[in-house]
C-alpha cells in the first residue's frame, strides 16, 4: 500500500514535467505515449530503486533512455562528427540579445521566431546530442547531474555538449541567414531551398 501511494506521489510530481522534457526530444506528438511507457517502467522498477542516486536523476534516466529508444526506433543511427574548435554556444539568449532586460513586442516576436528556428535544428540533431543539449539548456541541469542521468563521465558530458553545439552552429549557419534588423537586433530567416529544374 505504501509503495502504491509513493508511486502516485511520484506520478503527480513528475508526470507533467517528464512529458514536457520528453516532448523536447521526441516531439509533442509522441511525448504522451513515451511518458506512459516511462511511468510504466517506473511502476515496475520502483520496488528495486535503492536510492543510490536522487529520485529525480533516476526518473530522468528512465525518461531519457525511453525517449532515445523511441528516436532510434524511428530513424537510423547517426554518426559522430568531429569537434569544431570554434563552436559557440548559440543556445544562450544573453549573448544574442545583448542583455536586454525588457524587450519590446517586436523583439519578443523575433526572439520567439529564432527560438523556434533553433528548436527545429536541435530536433534534427542525433539523439546523443539532442538529449545532452535539452538537459543542459532547457532543463538547466548541471554537468554532474547529466553525467548521472546519461551514465557517462563528466568529461564525456562536456565533449558531447561541445560537439552538439558545434553541430548546431554548423546546421544553423547552413540553414539560416542571420542579420541585424533596423533596430540593430540579431534576427534570422530560414534559407530557401532551391530545387533543381527537372529536365523537360
Amino acid at each position: 500500500m505504501a509503495l502504491e501511494l509513493e508511486y502516485t506521489e511520484i506520478y503527480d510530481t513528475y508526470y507533467k514535467k517528464m512529458v514536457r522534457y520528453i516532448s523536447k526530444i521526441v516531439g509533442e506528438n509522441d511525448a504522451e505515449d513515451v511518458a506512459q511507457d516511462v511511468f510504466e517502467k517506473i511502476g515496475l522498477s520502483l520496488e528495486r530503486f535503492q536510492g543510490r542516486s536522487k529520485l529525480s536523476t533516476w526518473i530522468y534516466r528512465i525518461a531519457t533512455n525511453t525517449a532515445i529508444d523511441k528516436l532510434r526506433a524511428s530513424s537510423n543511427k547517426y554518426p559522430i562528427t568531429p569537434i569544431d574548435p570554434g563552436a559557440l554556444d548559440l543556445t544562450k539568449d544573453r549573448n544574442v540579445w545583448n542583455n536586454l532586460k525588457n524587450p519590446t513586442t517586436d523583439q519578443r516576436l523575433i526572439r520567439e521566431e529564432m527560438s523556434d528556428c533553433v528548436r527545429e535544428f536541435i530536433d534534427e540533431l542525433p539523439p546523443e546530442y539532442n538529449v545532452v543539449l535539452v538537459l543542459k539548456e532547457y532543463e538547466g541541469l548541471k554537468n554532474s547531474e547529466i553525467s548521472k542521468i546519461l551514465n557517462i563521465s563528466i568529461d564525456n558530458v562536456k565533449i558531447r555538449l561541445h560537439r552538439a553545439r558545434a553541430r548546431l552552429k554548423e546546421n544553423l549557419n547552413s540553414g539560416c541567414d542571420f542579420y541585424q534588423n533596423e533596430q540593430g537586433e540579431l534576427a534570422c530567416d530560414r534559407k530557401q531551398i532551391i530545387m533543381p529544374k527537372m529536365p523537360e
